[in-house]
């Protein structure tokens, strides 16, 4: 269920900008109803996670942009670390709040205690989801098939075999499906389809219901430092090679070019 509108009564949620990856379209919507305290939403595709150093371009120059604004109290994203993909991102001007998240699976859980647990129980579990499934972008037939016709555009159609066997030899370490759903109008849709695949791979399957309390909080402005990293102006991103998984950095001067 969504979250409810804080009463008029109770404190008022900070005024924000969301960026967000496209994984949690259908979250935010079912999560945000009567969030009048959202200034803007911005969507980034899914496909960035391919290219963290893109990733952190692209954000980089929508967070430059939205810090022009004068009517938000903080800057928001619906992202985890994603390969890097975040790290050095830098703040001049509204806080930067982020979950403290490897990736997006993390927040499908609720947090990065949970999903530590879901690891040790079940390390070869491939995780699905709504958004990761309307990519195509799970193990199946479907993820096969959106390959090859990229590939064909590059490759002859041998190559294109080989290169399919390989993407096919990363998947045998997995042999379950893990589906995780936040309760959003697509779930057993959804849910129906990860079952699929899992058949046509052979693998086990199991369906989840996730715990949307860290992402309703992230949206909520109800941060905490246990769960949310939270970057002042003047300072960026960093990389925590421990269980904190993220830490706020002094902003790096440019290197000037001889």
């Amino acid at each position: 269920m969504p979250i409810p509108p804080p009463t008029s009564s109770g404190p008022r949620p900070p005024r924000l900008a969301l960026l967000v990856c496209r994984v949690f379209e259908r979250e935010i919507a079912l999560h945000t109803q009567g969030a009048e305290h959202l200034a803007e939403i911005r969507w980034f595709e899914v496909g960035l996670h391919d290219r963290p150093d893109q990733l952190r371009a692209t954000l980089q120059a929508a967070l430059t942009d939205i810090e022009a604004r004068d009517d938000i109290e903080a800057v928001v994203l619906a992202y985890g670390l994603c390969g890097l993909g975040t790290a050095g991102l830098r703040v001049t001007r509204h806080r930067l709040v982020i979950p403290r998240a490897h990736d997006c699976i993390t927040v499908f859980m609720g947090s990065k205690e949970a999903y530590a647990a879901q690891q040790q129980r079940c390390p070869s579990c491939y995780y699905y989801t709504p958004g990761w499934n309307r990519e195509r972008r799970v193990p199946g037939p479907d993820r096969l098939e959106k390959i090859r016709a990229e590939l064909l555009q590059k490759f002859d159609a041998d190559d294109v075999d080989y290169l399919l066997e390989t993407e096919r030899a990363q998947w045998a370490t997995h042999d379950t499906v893990t589906y995780i759903d936040l309760g959003t109008d697509d779930a057993e849709t959804e849910a129906a389809y990860a079952r699929r695949c899992a058949e046509w791979l052979g693998w086990k399957f199991e369906h989840q219901h996730g715990d949307p309390a860290l992402l309703r909080d992230l949206l909520w402005g109800n941060w905490d430092a246990a769960r949310f990293q939270i970057i002042a102006p003047g300072a960026q991103l960093g990389h925590s090679p421990d269980d904190a998984i993220m830490r706020a950095d002094p902003v790096r001067p440019k290197e000037s070019k001889p």
